[in-house]
């Protein structure tokens, strides 16, 4: 695998960090602080025990870019050399729209979402079907499921 260059890009936007402490409201929209919810799912205290806590953890980490932890939660088979973060992006809210599976239960499921972000004062959304594993024990992202 080859090295990427040292070299920062240009910043095009605010460039300040997310700011979510440990008291603050969690990302994820569940009713805890940050601390409580996804918070000690990146530290490794917990781990997530259904493929929704999974993707509404991975989805909080995009908003405080915790790369550690997306590379961690994302299957091996289709995890990515690195993450970058948009420095003009930053994530405003997360829905659930439908699970499938991945309960305790399960060793696969689904996860259907829209994430909305802001670039540059402009609002967008993503909106995606994911395919959630069981990895040695433990939920993982897989990919972005095909549609059905």
């Amino acid at each position: 695998m080859a090295k990427k260059s040292a070299r920062r890009r240009p910043a095009t936007g605010p460039t300040t960090e997310p700011q979510v402490g440990p008291a603050s409201p969690c990302p994820c929209g569940l009713a805890a602080s940050y601390r409580a919810c996804c918070g000690s799912l990146h530290t490794g205290h917990t781990t997530a025990a259904t493929a929704e806590r999974l993707m509404r953890s991975r989805y909080s980490a995009f908003v405080v870019r915790d790369a550690a932890y997306l590379l961690r939660s994302w299957h091996s088979s289709t995890r990515p050399g690195g993450i970058g973060f948009e420095p003009a992006q930053r994530w405003t809210g997360l829905e659930v729209l439908r699970t499938t599976g991945g309960t305790a239960f399960h060793t696969d499921g689904t996860v259907e979402f829209r994430a909305h972000f802001t670039v540059r004062g402009h609002a967008h959304s993503q909106h995606e079907l994911s395919h959630f594993v069981r990895e040695d024990g433990h939920w993982v992202y897989l990919s972005a499921a095909e549609d059905r």
